[in-house]
């Protein structure tokens, strides 16, 4: 018996997804839930289960896009094994050929073997590493993170082959490389795309700035970050101090926190804030939810999370639903200044920048401080520019006197 294995339902607003890679070899044999395929939608990646045990036909390829319910392979649930199809090799030798007949199935011959989990395979290809390089660790053989890194850490040890100095280019008569090549954007990236351009083409954006002094935050990072980590595990970052004073901010200035729907304006009494996180497929905003209810730790604790299952391409629909208000820090990458764009439907968000040491005057004098600049980019039709200059004011404020933060004054 054959049966047909399509795209399931996966969202409301999910119409398309792009298979972005197959996890086996076409007529390996597959058990009940295993993963077969990888399918990538607007906001995350997911893995296509067996709904069968039995060996696979492909009906579609990688890169292809495909509705919700279009038919991705079949599988005959009449095949029997447990293995997969043995792939022929042809070993030649100078006096015979020496064929010889395996009657048990070790671990290594499992579908999974020598196969990389997403994530591992998201490295290799980031680092020119091939399947053949890496020893799979993983269940049944397959290739873990940690076996890439291995490969990588390896690779970059062992010794650099000597190659001869090339010639000077009068004598070469080489030209210099003029290569072209051409991807298809992935679905993220194509996503992304499309919405950032709604935005600037929808939105009344403008943009205001100011510059923070962090000198007390810092401070008190350095002072308690020992303990702070010793109790609760975890780093005491940047991030939830500029996080708690958005919160803080925007129960003065809801409009900050608010949404366009039609002719009504949707105000929010909770704070879901969209951290900016770039994954190797592209920048994505998973939300913390009642960011305004966390404490610091609580904060860092959610940042970290998010984190971690971005890079590792785990971050479900469920994670990046919703979001009322976003915070982007680009200063992690280097940057000075920028002017964000607007997550829509949100209509504001802040963009935080590298701390830079920078001459400042403080009460006559010239002192060196620890200083960054901020960005608010916001919806001109719902946001005054008293409202987006006082809701960055504050947040300048609260965290120039970060004991506020804690008193809530």
């Amino acid at each position: 018996m054959e049966i047909e294995i399509k795209v399931p339902p996966i969202g409301e607003s999910i119409t398309e997804v792009t298979l972005s890679s197959w996890l086996i070899e076409e007529g390996d044999y597959v058990e009940m839930d295993d993963p077969i395929a990888e399918l990538e939608s607007d906001k995350a990646t997911l893995e296509l289960p067996a709904e069968k045990a039995g060996t696979v036909t492909f009906v579609a390829s990688e890169g292809d896009d495909l509705p919700i319910g279009a038919l991705v392979c079949k599988i005959n649930t009449a095949a029997s094994g447990g293995a997969p199809k043995a792939k022929e090799e042809k070993v030649e030798a100078k006096a015979e050929v020496v064929v010889e007949a395996s009657t048990n199935t070790s671990k290594s011959d499992s579908y999974a073997s020598g196969h990389p989990s997403p994530a591992a395979n998201k490295m290799m290809a980031e680092n020119g590493i091939s399947a053949n390089d890496v020893s799979g660790s993983g269940k049944d053989g397959r290739i873990t993170k940690a076996d890439v890194q291995k490969a990588i850490d390896n690779k970059k040890a062992a010794p650099a082959a000597k190659t001869e100095k090339p010639k000077p280019a009068e004598t070469t008569n080489q030209a210099f490389s003029r290569g072209v090549r051409k991807e298809k954007m992935s679905r993220l990236r194509r996503t992304i795309a499309s919405h950032l351009v709604n935005a600037k083409n929808n939105t009344a954006m403008l943009t205001t700035f100011n510059e923070v002094d962090l000198t007390e935050v810092k401070a008190i990072r350095a002072k308690y970050k020992e303990m702070f980590k010793e109790k609760h595990e975890i780093g005491l970052g940047f991030m939830s101090f500029f996080t708690k004073a958005c919160c803080m901010a925007a129960k003065d200035l809801p409009a900050v926190n608010a949404q366009l729907d039609g002719d009504h304006v949707v105000f929010h009494d909770f704070v879901d804030v969209s951290i900016a996180v770039s994954t190797p497929k592209g920048l994505v905003t998973p939300v913390i939810r009642n960011a305004e209810s966390l404490s610091l730790q609580g904060i860092e604790q959610e940042v970290r999370k998010l984190a971690i299952k971005g890079r590792d391409g785990k971050l479900t629909l469920a994670d990046m639903e919703g979001g009322t208000f976003t915070i982007s820090n680009g200063g992690v990458f280097g940057s000075l200044l920028s002017t964000p764009i607007i997550n829509a439907p949100q209509t504001a968000i802040l963009g935080m920048h590298k701390i830079q040491n920078r001459p400042m005057a403080v009460n006559g004098e010239v002192v060196i401080r620890p200083m960054m600049y901020l960005a608010l980019s916001y919806d001109h039709r719902i946001i005054d520019g008293k409202e987006a200059v006082t809701f960055l004011v504050r947040v300048k404020d609260l965290l120039e006197d970060p004991i506020r933060l804690m008193l809530d004054v």
